[in-house]
C-alpha cells in the first residue's frame, strides 16, 4: 500500500486528478448561488464509475485521508462536492475535506461521520436538516439507535451506538408543494427502516426542465457509475426521503 507522511492526503487521480479538480474548484466559486456552484462541481463526477469502500481500502493500517478520484461510493461523492463547493484552492478543498469527513476535522477512524446524520451533527452552520421545515406534519419522525442491529451486533465495529431523532417524508407524502420547495444542490438521504440505520444510500437533487434528478453513485450491477435518475420515481420503491441544505 502506498504510504504517505502523517496529515498528507492520499490521492489516487482518476479522470479527475489534482489539476482538473484545481480547475473545476475555480470555476465553482466564481458562482455566486450554492446551487449553481454544486452542479458546476457534481456534473464533473457524472460517469465516474462506482467503488465501494474507498476510505476503507486505503487505511487498513491507519486512517488517512484518502482523495480517490478513479471511483466514488454515494458517501464519498457528498464528501468531495460539498467539500470542493467550500473552497477555492485545492489546500482549501484538502482543509474541507477535513471537517466535511471528520468530527473536529480528526483524521481518525473513530471521528469520521459513518451516518448521514453526523453530517448535521458535526458540521454545524454548513449543512442544515431541512426535512421537516419543507414538508411539516407531512414529515414522520423516528428515534434509533444507530450503529445497533436487533440482535445486539454493531454494523460498524468499535463506534459506539448513539440514539438519534430521524426525520423522513414518505414517498407518498412527497407532492407538488414539497417538490417546489426542493433546490439543486440539496442532499438527499434515502430513509431506511433498518434498525441501527438513518439512511440506505444518499445523492444530491438536481432541477432540470425534465423534472427533479437524484444525482448519485449507483452501486446496481447494470449501472455503476454516477448519473442522474428521476427522483420521484427513485423514491417511489423506497422508504422515504431525507433533506439536508448545504449552507
Amino acid at each position: 500500500m502506498t504510504r504517505v507522511k502523517k496529515h498528507e492526503p492520499l490521492i489516487i487521480p482518476g479522470s479527475i486528478d489534482q489539476y482538473l479538480a484545481e480547475k473545476i474548484i475555480k470555476q465553482a466559486a466564481a458562482e455566486k448561488s450554492i446551487s449553481n456552484r454544486i452542479i458546476t462541481i457534481s456534473s464533473a463526477f457524472l460517469g465516474i464509475p462506482y467503488k465501494a469502500s474507498t476510505i476503507d481500502e486505503h487505511s487498513r493500517d491507519a486512517e488517512q485521508l484518502v482523495i480517490d478520484f478513479s471511483g466514488v461510493d454515494c458517501f464519498t461523492l457528498l464528501d468531495y462536492v460539498e467539500s470542493m463547493r467550500r473552497s477555492s484552492t485545492w489546500p482549501g478543498f484538502i482543509r474541507c475535506l477535513r471537517s466535511t469527513r471528520y468530527k473536529k476535522a480528526s483524521v481518525l477512524f473513530k471521528n469520521r461521520n459513518h451516518f448521514f446524520s453526523d453530517w448535521v451533527k458535526n458540521n454545524t452552520g454548513q449543512i442544515s436538516d431541512i426535512t421537516k421545515k419543507i414538508a411539516s406534519d407531512k414529515a414522520a419522525a423516528v428515534t434509533k439507535t444507530l450503529n445497533l442491529k436487533n440482535d445486539g451486533s454493531l454494523y460498524i465495529q468499535n463506534i459506539k451506538p448513539v440514539r438519534r431523532r430521524i426525520m423522513y417524508i414518505p414517498p407518498d407524502a412527497v407532492d407538488q408543494s414539497i417538490q417546489e420547495k426542493l433546490r439543486t444542490g440539496d442532499y438527499a438521504g434515502i430513509y431506511s427502516d433498518k434498525p441501527g440505520l438513518d439512511v440506505s444510500h444518499v445523492g444530491i437533487i438536481i432541477r432540470t426542465s425534465s423534472g427533479l434528478k437524484l444525482r448519485h453513485a449507483s452501486s446496481s450491477p447494470e449501472k455503476r457509475c454516477v448519473l442522474d435518475e428521476d427522483l420521484l420515481d427513485y423514491i417511489s420503491r423506497r422508504q422515504g426521503l431525507v433533506v439536508y441544505r448545504p449552507v
